[in-house]
This record gives C-alpha cells, sequence and structure tokens, in this order.
C-alpha cells in the first residue's frame, strides 16, 4: 500500500514494540489525539506505560499480532526484530510503514551492505563469512584491521568482533557466536555522523540537521546537534540520507549513520528505520521532532519544519549511574537550562538505557559541557 489513505487524528495507531522509542512516539500520538496500540512480550514496557491498550504477548505469536492489527488502522515499529511471520501477517492486514521489506533489508546487515553497495553509495570494503574458513579467505582480501559483526541482532556494540591479525580469525568467529557474519574493512573515520530523514508517501523529504555521535563502551553517549563540519560536508551528508531513503522508497523515519574520514569522505555505516537514539535531542531543540515527524510520516499527513530552534546535545543515561544507588535527581534538574527524559524501565543494568538529557546553548559544544556536567551532578553524593 504506497498510497495510504489520509489517518486523522482520533484513529489508532499501532507500535511493534514497546521500549523507550515506543514510548516517545505514544506521547506525541496521544498529544496529536491519536489512540494508540503498543504490542510487546513484557507487561508494563515503555510504551505499554503510556498507549491507550497494551498488548502483551511474544512477537512470534501470529493470531494475537492478528487481533493487534484488525484493532487499529495503521502499524509501525520501534523494533527492528519482529520476525517476518508476524509482519507479513500484519501487513496483509493494515499498512505497515516503514514497509516489512524495508525492515527486512535494514536489519539484516549483509542484506543491508549489498543494498547499499548495489546502488552506489559508499561503503567499506565487506565479505558474508559463514566458517573459519571463509573468514580467513575474507581477511586475506580485506586486510587487517577489521571487524566481524553478527548479521543479525547487533546493536550498541554487541555481535561485534575487531580483528587484527588473521590468526585471530578461529577465535573471532567463535566469539561471534553466529553462523552467518559480515567482515568489514575497518574504518579509520575522524568521527561517526547521523542523519535523521523522514520521508512520506507522496516522496516528500525533510532531514533533521546532521549530528556528531561520541561512543563509550561501544555505546552512544553523546549526541551533538548541529555537527562541527564544513557546509560541503553537511550537504553531502543530507543528500546521501536523502537517496537512501528515496532508494529504499522509506515511508516513515530513517537514521543514516555514517562515517566522516579525515579527507571529507563519508562512508555509510548503518540504516535503522525508525526514529534513533541520536535524534532524540529534537524532542526539545527541534521545531518538530522525529516522533510527531514518524506520526505524520505513516499517517499520510504532510511532514513537519524540522529545523533546529537552538544548538543541542543528547546525553544517555545508563543503569551504570543507578550501581551506587537512585541518581540525584535533584542535582541534575538543579541546571535549569537541562530537560530530563526517564523511560520507565523498572530495572537498571549496567549499559541499558534508562533516559537521556538534554541541554541547549550557544553552541553545539557548549551544550555538551553542559549536558555532561547535569549527568555527572546525578552522582555526587
Amino acid at each position: 500500500m504506497t498510497n495510504p489513505a489520509l489517518i486523522l487524528p482520533g484513529r489508532t495507531i499501532g507500535i511493534l514494540g514497546g521500549g523507550q522509542l515506543g514510548r516517545m512516539f505514544a506521547i506525541a500520538a496521544r498529544r496529536m489525539g491519536y489512540r494508540v496500540h503498543a504490542l510487546d512480550p513484557a507487561r508494563d514496557c515503555p510504551a505499554g506505560q503510556v498507549a491507550d491498550v497494551e498488548w502483551i504477548a511474544p512477537y512470534e505469536d501470529v493470531d494475537t499480532a492478528r487481533r493487534f492489527a484488525e484493532a487499529v488502522d495503521v502499524v509501525t515499529f520501534e523494533f527492528e526484530n519482529v520476525p517476518s511471520e508476524t509482519l507479513a501477517a500484519v501487513s496483509e492486514l493494515k499498512p505497515v510503514h516503514p514497509s516489512p521489506t524495508v525492515l527486512d533489508t535494514c536489519r539484516h546487515r549483509l542484506r543491508e551492505k549489498t543494498f547499499l553497495e548495489g546502488h552506489g553509495f559508499p561503503v567499506a570494503r565487506f565479505a558474508a563469512v559463514q566458517s573459519v574458513e571463509e573468514l580467513r579467505g575474507a581477511l586475506a582480501r580485506i586486510g587487517t584491521p577489521a571487524v566481524l559483526k553478527t548479521a543479525t541482532f547487533g546493536y550498541d556494540g554487541k555481535g561485534q568482533v575487531r580483528i587484527d591479525d588473521p590468526a585471530e580469525a578461529a577465535r573471532a568467529f567463535a566469539t561471534m557466536g553466529q553462523t552467518l557474519g559480515v567482515l568489514e574493512a575497518f574504518v579509520p573515520f575522524s568521527c561517526e555522523l547521523s542523519v535523521v530523514i523522514a520521508r512520506g508517501a507522496s516522496g516528500e523529504m525533510a532531514a533533521f540537521p546532521v549530528t556528531e555521535n561520541r561512543h563509550a563502551r561501544h555505546i552512544l553517549d553523546v549526541s551533538v546537534a548541529p555537527a562541527d563540519i564544513t557546509d560541503r560536508t553537511r550537504a553531502r551528508a543530507v543528500e546521501l540520507a536523502r537517496d537512501v531513503a528515496q532508494a529504499l522508497d522509506v515511508v516513515g523515519v530513517l537514521a543514516v549513520e555514517m562515517f566522516h574520514l579525515g579527507n571529507g569522505d563519508l562512508i555509510v555505516n548503518e540504516l535503522a528505520p525508525r526514529p534513533h537514539n541520536s535524534g532524540h535531542y529534537t524532542v526539545d531543540a527541534c521545531v518538530t521532532d522525529q516522533f510527531e515527524q514518524q506520526l505524520r510520516a505513516v499517517c499520510g499527513l504532510p511532514l513537519g519544519d524540522p529545523a533546529l530552534l537552538r544548538p543541542a546535545a543528547m546525553a544517555n543515561l545508563l543503569g551504570d549511574l543507578w550501581e551506587e544507588g537512585e541518581p540525584r535527581w535533584e542535582k541534575s534538574l538543579a541546571y535549569p537550562d537541562v530537560k530530563l527524559h526517564l523511560y520507565g524501565k523498572a530495572e537498571a543494568r549496567v549499559g541499558r538505557k534508562m533516559g537521556h538529557l538534554t541541554a541547549m546553548a550557544e553552541t553545539g559544544e557548549k551544550a555538551a559541557e553542559r549536558v555532561l556536567a547535569a549527568r555527572r551532578a546525578l552522582v555526587e553524593r
């Protein structure tokens, strides 16, 4: 269904997945007068806490997924790893945006890399590997250093092994823990950038500012908008994001992560066909945030203005902050220009994303300094 009927406020949106992205989407949808149903295996999930109806079932439960689809007008998702059988059953009943085809492409690294390369987008050299012998052959062609990644279920650095010497092949393949992997040439990038872009069914597109992403322990730590890059690089990053969204025929929101090389070139690294952690700052700092934009796109509405109101920075709040007890929220909120977003997760675990802080300032770097100071205050005793 490439031209869905206009879905106006008062109707019902279904979300597959109940995490923080679904929560923030549900808040945006309810603010605009929509009903929201969220399907997730866990009771009292972040999205379920704010949805009108919480459906609790494994993603593999096709019968429940069908009943869920019958109760809503359109379906979107915040979690890529919904089984293909479930998506197919849902899409037979209601429009799903982005489409199951987009989802199947973006959630599988080999399909994603093959798609990007086949459409002429700049990517690191890569090879599919299904055995130690294939890995050794790929290392001989691609060289080291290289990174071996699982083809599926990899995020926040999970399922990735760096290889600096071909002699490490057997250990790396065992560590990966899956039968299909993708070996990628290591890219000596100067920084990571991302562009979150929305695309409607008519082909209308709107890109948020190019953001610089800084990681700690392979997990996004801080995002700064706008990125401190040249106008030429900024224009090229947006151009790449628009071209990828067009090639995929996305209806919804797409995050395009890129490596910025020292010579100014850009390499497309990963795609996420949904709102993205690096776009959380848009809730406080843009005319239209990424979640409202997703809603507008999947409902056939005109897209909103993505303009940045002030430079901003977002800092993730991981479960590590709870190791010495409840964070000192009053200390962080003593910074009157810092915004707190918590996701409603009951259990804090090391590395688990529990919330984020956003700050705005005269420049992105000043905003980053401000948000990091507010985060440090959380653990002051």
